[in-house]
């Protein structure tokens, strides 16, 4: 492949020969960037001679380096396989273990390492960390052995899997979805191993493994087939009988005889995973091997910095070691920790240097150095490219301009020039900036198509380098050199939020529900009931008085979760008529609420407002002064506003989304339009400080731009204050940002155009008031941090514009979440690492009653740190001082209830330690956790819990969800989904909590939507009553647990069977199930055909279908059918086998004697029904022309001449109640 000339020919064989020699090299001249093109050029040459598992080894100085080094090899040089080796993503001697996603990614890699070579074709490198390199892994001969390996037609006892799967690290979950985990089901066995990038389904007969079928974790279906399947370890640590033996004697060895309290050792013996075993791992194996143990005399490239960092690696394990053991000495309160020597994990500072002294090594350097001492130095002349910091500091220079005149200068030189963007989004946008400025620049996919474009035709490059670069005829420009620092990730494959919100909401006994006619109970379970002969699962429901209702599980759709975890909510009387008058005065209110809210609409829609259009190439500078890559939700929302502005008339639209979500981008956006357009814009916001934040904001995005920012509220001294009003008014201050005092009579505005108003739900009824007069005239953007629920949102569309920001910035990701005993020594080194490295920390307790006690905690055991104490009964003047010190970085920690949940945002706050974090919502736990992680740095969020006590089911449920979450943008539906019952009040005023109480969260929401769409619709009826059919004929109604024996995947899936609406769903659903859990029982047949009739009975208006041996009895729903005439016809023509009751209830005499041909009959009379009643003709007369399911024996033939006489009947088949004319027939 043709290269760029950077003339390295020379250089680069020089530096090779000594490698291949076993010697080692320094490359001088190597700046960031240029690291990936030498290394690409490296591989290659190496690759036509290496045979190993890889080609060399690169050790970049931390994991952003690697990543970067990962990502512009994957432009450079698009053929090489780059295998990454992680370090463990927690602290050296922690209490909590590395995630699933680092360990699985470490094993795939020793496993690929340990079994398979490089290819010239595909060349290999091994891409890994300073910390990873130090640390000790599993040994090679054990990693290459230890693999369990299958193909279709082999014979392989499930048994056997499990335990293969147990043993190495596999968790047992209910429904596979991310890597790790396994489930087992009779003959199907779902698993989602490391290093595949779909889960599999493996399907056995008896112990054949008949099928290998990747799924998608998200529909759980199969997505195709697999000819053999290769499975490596998901932990280091193997637990097996021989691995526990070794344990406890190295243990014992090790520590001594073990106490009664050491629950490390306690479930080890048991056979269970402790958390933060594998600190343990020596003690496992007989040895440990070094990661060049694996890779004997391959080449290695240090980058920069490396030795420096892994030796300040091994001093941090050193400090941890010593803190555990002088820990362990005092014998301090928490559970005991006993912790292994350093050199048995991790390599001495001895050794490292005998290694080091030993390897093929390259070391990279930016910078010239001198030839000197024993070892080489080639240097290959590349240089740091232009970085434009004085141009983005000068407020009279354009950044832009200055770029696209050096890469003109830079073109005259007969350089190629590349601009490296970070994201397809930044590259689009640079072209479009550097094409106002007179350079059109190519977008090309990889470096060789940079060589078949003429030399003075600039390339834009999706190539993720922190600097450019100059080497030879090539000059990279980084978008980071433009725009300074650009905060972008990798892009994770988040799990659909349903998945796991379904999780969340599955019912566990306790919870409070509703049921939509007898009111709030408490669900106690699920039960098997025998109703007419057969089993019939029913969910158990409590009401006052210890009254139990049992609601089959096919209505299931009539239970709604109350929403609040409180327990003191008053129990319905079951039958009582509290209740239903409670529902009826709820649902007037509700009318008249979702009345108002139309009427505010249509007056605004007839208001003309200015039409304001963005000026398009200043738009997209403003625009990339944005330092991150907007969202998907956050382009749409932008689009949504800027649409509104032009629309001509006043825009009213809220947007929400979680702190942090770029919801201010969206308001700066506007800002932008609507001053540049000459109007003027008022920010109006809770509190003064968050008026300075946002201040501080709006200043620094439009510097360099002629518009003049205020700010007013109570940071601003009164001479300024007054200029501000003045400025306010004769039209010189284009953007003023303050409190609610700028909603007062005494400010007036020359040309208002836009009012942005933040956290709405915090300003008082007046200003609301004044809100809503000023709406009708202006354009207004509200933005809210608290979730509106989605039914919600739908049933607000066109009431007011709704943009949701659901998914969080990629960067918002790397909150490192552990949950833990409470652990003095973990909380003081978190809060000491915060403080080490520049930054503060949150402290959050429930109640205001543990301040004192935690006070004192930290000033025992944390003396360096400097405490602010924050709670909500403090006044508000001195609240707003203590927030404003911290702000400003007077104190370190922040020890506060969940006052900081509101709004605040402090970049520089990466810490978060939750006392009793069993205490707090969800949704609670998911915004705490937002206030950290908003910059470049790390965040960690700690949340304690206490040692020696159980946690309750929900506690225990909701952190899990926690730490999955990691990997998720979904918080905004989880907090929707717990919003519990602070929620959603906000758009429609104050009484709404209150309503929300007497009637539960998921009820109340169902209502407003049902009022708003009849009111949309122009129906001016009550919306109808939620309703369910009953079915009772006999058939088991049940899912069998032997099918699936996770209770709450089978209430899951029937909660799914009671929303299905037609047949087709039904009928996708029974594949569905077939596909998971294998052939599905009988009883599974005649449920999915119970739901079917059900579905038909909605459609007919039928309440109930009663059957049994002798005939069916059909009732209505209020004793009404839409099609009466039709309904007479078709009873009258079946003679004495059908007739109407007295009560209004039909019954056809049948002989259906089994339950299959029961459900039959009855399923083929609902769908006669469901044709008469849309005025179909329908004739009951053909029922005897299909074939008979079962001829019953010894049954005469019936005569021609009247088919619709005798529908299969027995000999002496007397039709019961035929004594009594008009008596009640009863079977």
């Amino acid at each position: 492949m043709a290269r760029p000339k950077i003339s390295l020919a020379g250089p680069i064989a020089r530096a090779l020969d000594i490698l291949k020699g076993g010697r080692g090299v320094t490359l001088a001249g190597v700046p960031d960037g240029f690291d990936a093109l030498l290394i690409a050029d490296l591989t290659r040459l190496l690759s036509q001679t290496a045979d190993g598992a890889a080609v060399l080894m690169h050790v970049a100085r931390d994991g952003q380096r690697r990543q970067a080094l990962e990502s512009a090899l994957r432009f450079l040089a698009p053929e090489i396989e780059v295998l990454h080796f992680p370090a463990w993503d927690c602290q050296p001697y922690d209490r909590v273990s590395p995630t699933s996603t680092a360990t699985s990614g470490r094993m795939t890699a020793l496993a690929r390492l340990a079994r398979s070579r490089t290819s010239e074709e595909k060349p290999r490198i091994l891409s890994t960390t300073a910390n990873a390199v130090v640390q000790r892994v599993p040994p090679r001969a054990r990693i290459a052995a230890e693999t369990f390996s299958a193909a279709p037609g082999n014979a392989v006892k499930v048994e056997q899997l499990v335990a293969w799967l147990e043993a190495n690290g596999s968790t047992r979950a209910g429904t596979v979805r991310e890597p790790g985990e396994y489930a087992a089901r009779g003959g199907i066995v779902d698993l989602f191993p490391p290093g595949l990038p779909a889960p599999v389904r493996l399907d056995f007969f008896g112990d054949t493994l008949e099928s290998i079928r990747p799924f998608d974790p998200e529909t759980q279906r199969s997505t195709g087939q697999l000819r053999s399947l290769d499975l490596v370890p998901v932990s280091e640590v193997q637990i097996t009988t021989e691995s526990i033996r070794r344990f406890r004697q190295a243990y014992v060895a090790a520590f001594g005889a073990p106490q009664r309290d050491d629950r490390l050792y306690e479930a080890v013996s048991e056979g269970r995973r402790y958390p933060g075993l594998e600190h343990w791992l020596p003690l496992f194996h007989e040895r440990l091997d070094t990661l060049f143990d694996y890779l004997p005399g391959v080449p290695v490239i240090f980058d920069a910095l490396v030795e420096d960092a892994a030796g300040e690696r091994l001093a941090q394990v050193q400090d941890y070691y010593e803190a555990r053991a002088s820990a362990m000495g005092q014998g301090e309160g928490g559970a005991p920790y006993k912790p292994l020597k350093p050199d048995r994990l991790y390599v001495s500072p001895e050794e490292w240097a005998r290694i080091l002294r030993d390897l093929p090594l390259a070391r990279l350097t930016p910078f010239s150095e001198a030839e000197g001492g024993d070892r080489a130095v080639i240097d290959l002349e590349a240089r740091r490219g232009r970085n434009f910091i004085a141009e983005r500091a000068d407020p009279n220079a354009n950044v832009f301009e200055a770029a696209a005149q050096h890469i003109k200068a830079l073109q005259a030189e007969k350089k190629r020039v590349v601009v490296a963007a970070w994201s397809e989004g930044s590259r689009e946008r640079l072209g479009h900036v550097l094409e106002d400025h007179g350079i059109a620049a190519q977008p090309v996919a990889r470096l060789a198509d940079t060589l078949a474009l003429p030399r003075n035709k600039a390339v834009l490059a999706v190539w993720g380098t922190e600097s450019g670069f100059e080497a030879g005829d090539l000059a990279v420009i980084g978008e980071q050199d433009i725009l300074g620092d650009r905060l972008v990730r990798q892009k994770r494959t988040a799990r659909r939020p349903q998945d796991f919100l379904a999780e969340v909401a599955a019912l566990t006994p306790g919870d409070l529900v509703v049921h939509v006619d007898h009111g709030i109970g408490r669900f106690g379970g699920l039960r098997s009931i025998e109703a007419a002969g057969a089993p019939h699962d029913c969910l158990e429901i409590t009401y006052a008085g210890e009254a139990r209702l049992f609601l089959p599980v096919e209505n299931i759709e009539l239970l709604s979760r109350y929403g609040s975890e409180e327990t003191e909510v008053q129990l319905d009387k079951l039958g009582g008529g509290g209740w239903q008058a409670r529902k009826a005065k709820m649902k007037q209110r509700i009318r008249e609420m979702a009345g108002q809210l139309i009427k505010i609409a249509a007056q605004r829609f007839l208001k003309p407002a200015p039409k304001i259009t963005t000026p398009e190439g200043l738009y997209d500078e403003f625009a990339a002064r944005f330092p991150y890559e907007e969202t998907d939700d956050q382009l749409n929302a932008i689009e949504a506003v800027l649409g509104d502005l032009a629309a001509g008339r006043p825009m009213d639209r809220l947007v929400c989304g979680d702190v942090g979500f770029g919801k201010t981008e969206v308001a700066l956006r506007a800002a932008f339009a609507v001053a540049m357009s000459g109007r003027q814009v008022a920010v109006v916001v809770p509190t003064t400080l968050l008026a300075r934040q946002h201040y501080k904001n709006f200043a620094e995005r439009f510097r360099g731009l002629p518009v003049n920012v205020a700010h007013a509220s109570r940071f601003v001294s009164s001479g300024e204050l007054k200029a501000v009003k003045s400025g306010l008014a004769e039209g010189t201050v284009d953007i003023v940002v303050g409190t609610h005092a700028l909603l007062g009579k005494a400010m007036q505005f020359k040309d208002l155009g836009l009012i942005i108003v933040d956290e709405e739900q915090h300003f008082g009824v007046a200003h609301k008031e004044r809100l809503k007069e000023l709406r009708a005239e202006v354009h207004v953007l509200t933005l809210t941090a608290t979730p509106i629920p989605r039914t919600l949102q739908l049933a607000l569309t066109g009431v007011r514009e709704l943009s949701i920001i659901a998914t969080p910035p990629v960067d918002r990701l790397a909150v490192r979440t552990f949950v833990t005993p409470f652990d003095a020594l973990s909380i003081r080194e978190a809060l000491l690492r915060e403080r080490y490295r520049g930054g503060q920390a949150f402290y959050v307790v429930p109640r205001i009653t543990d301040l004192a006690e935690i006070r004192e905690f930290l000033g025992r055991e944390v003396p360096e740190v400097s405490v602010a104490v924050a709670h909500g009964q403090m006044a508000a003047t001195q609240l707003e001082e203590v927030m404003s010190a911290f702000y400003d970085g007077k104190f370190d920690v922040l020890l506060s209830t969940t006052i900081v949940e509101s709004g605040l945002d402090i970049p520089t706050a990466n810490t978060l330690v939750v006392h009793r974090a069993d205490m707090f919502g969800l949704a609670q736990l998911y915004q705490l956790r937002g206030r950290v992680g908003r910059s470049k740095t790390r965040a960690y969020a700690l949340f304690t819990v206490p040692e020696n006590r159980p946690l309750t089911v929900q506690a225990d449920r909701r952190l899990k969800v926690l730490q999955s979450l990691d990997s998720l943008g979904a918080g905004f539906q989880l907090a929707t989904h717990d919003l519990d019952i602070r929620g959603a009040g906000n758009l429609l005023g104050d009484e709404q909590s209150g309503h929300i109480k007497e009637v539960g969260y998921e009820l109340y929401q169902q209502m407003l939507e049902d009022a708003i769409e009849q009111l949309k619709a122009g129906i001016d009826d009550p919306p109808p009553e939620q309703w369910s059919p009953t079915i009772a004929v006999g058939a088991p109604v049940t899912i069998p647990e032997s099918f699936v024996e996770d209770l709450q995947l089978r209430l899951g899936l029937y909660r799914r069977l009671s929303t299905f609406e037609t047949e087709e769903e039904i009928a996708a659903f029974r594949a569905e199930l077939v596909d998971r859990f294998g052939k599905l029982p009988k009883e599974i047949d005649q449920l999915l055909l119970v739901v079917g009739i059900k579905v038909l009975c909605r459609q007919a208006n039928i309440e109930r279908v009663e059957g049994g041996p002798k005939g069916i009895i059909v009732s209505f729903r209020e004793g009404q059918f839409a099609n009466p005439a039709g309904l007479v016809s078709y009873v009258a023509e079946q003679g004495s086998f059908a007739k109407v009751r007295p009560d209004m209830k039909i019954v056809f005499l049948r002989d259906v004697e089994d339950v299959e041909r029961r459900l039959g009959t009855t399923r083929r009379l609902v769908r006669d029904l469901v044709a008469v009643s849309k005025g179909e003709k329908v004739s009951a007369l053909k029922e005897q022309v299909r074939p008979a399911a079962k001829p019953v024996s010894g049954a005469k033939p019936a005569p021609v001449a009247k088919p619709a006489l005798r529908p299969a009947l027995r000999p002496g088949f007397k039709p019961p109640g035929r004594s009594k004319p008009g008596g009640r027939s009863r079977f």
